[in-house]
């Protein structure tokens, strides 16, 4: 591990992260892609920079993610999460602005299962009264 380099996992529905910050010039590389060709929506980037706009760090650092399983949205929140995580710990004054603004929470939220007898999770099907 070269020095000054933090590795961090950032976790979000299925979707993993292995995050590597490292003193650069504000490159993001996920999946050996700029980040604006792998994630193609404008909003999907912004998640992903969130917590360097928010601690204003500008271009310190050269971001390498590797982030598998899940979806797109589940990608770039594993991504913010492993990055903040990162973040904190190679600027430990961070946290308290992380952690407030809720990127080092890990997001437990989960797709809940089909019942039977219904549709999906919860929705049943249409009631005819007559």
């Amino acid at each position: 591990m070269l020095k000054n380099e933090y590795i961090t996992v950032g976790r979000r529905k299925s979707a993993v992260a292995r995050v590597r910050l490292r003193p650069g010039t504000g490159k993001i590389i996920i999946n050996k892609r700029p980040l604006e060709e792998y994630f193609g929506r404008e909003t999907y980037q912004m998640i992903v920079r969130q917590p360097l706009e928010l601690i204003k760090i500008g271009n310190a650092y050269d971001i390498i993610a590797n982030v598998r399983g899940g979806g797109s949205t589940g990608q770039a929140g594993a991504v913010r999460h492993g990055l903040s995580r990162a973040l904190v710990l190679a600027n430990p004054e961070a946290r308290p602005i992380l952690k407030s603004a809720g990127f080092l929470t890990r997001d437990a939220r989960r797709v809940e299962r089909k019942k039977y007898g219904l549709r999906g999770a919860r929705r049943a099907f249409q009631f005819s009264k007559r």
